[in-house]
């Protein structure tokens, strides 16, 4: 594992030719374990942007951003997920991490940023406010779909998952 006090990382963006950054990822930044199938598919997605923070080999932190169409708005950057390793936090990491998907988003066309958080993750809402962005009030929904029927599952809501807060 790299040391916290040298801070020398590099950020990345995975593609279908470089997947196997994801090696040696610390388990601090991801929820759940990362399944290969669902990374090749997701590094094959052109409106999908994952990065990564690399210090000596190790991923210790990333960022999941999509570009989003709309027929009737702005095309927006939506910040799906955005993790730091605990002990990498509080050094900028994840301002890069932004900074980089949103310098990308600007390249596709990009003129919003959106990003969701849960209400009670204090420490990602004090980072997106000392960002700046606006904090509007929201409701989500979930459910699972049905992979034999395509439908929703009746009463299934999503799996408890680990909790990364971003600073």
């Amino acid at each position: 594992m790299p040391s916290p006090c040298a801070m020398n990382f590099e950020l990345v963006q995975i593609d279908k030719h470089n997947t196997h950054l994801l090696d040696d990822v610390d388990e601090e930044i991801f929820d759940e374990a990362i399944v290969t199938s669902r990374l090749q598919k997701l590094a094959e997605q052109s409106s999908s942007i994952l990065l990564l923070a690399l210090a000596e080999g190790t991923a210790i932190g990333q960022l999941l951003a999509h570009i989003h169409h709309h027929p009737d708005k702005p095309t927006e950057l939506y910040v799906d997920d955005l993790g730091v390793a605990v002990r990498f936090r509080r050094r900028g990491i994840a301002r890069q991490l932004l900074e980089k998907a949103v310098a990308i988003g600007n390249d596709h066309g990009c003129e919003e940023l959106w990003v969701a958080t849960e209400p009670d993750n204090t420490p990602a809402r004090a980072f997106y406010t000392s960002l700046r962005l606006e904090e509007r009030p929201a409701s989500v929904f979930e459910s699972r779909i049905s992979l034999q029927s395509g439908c929703i599952s009746q009463g299934e809501g999503p799996p408890a998952s680990n909790q990364n807060t971003p600073t």
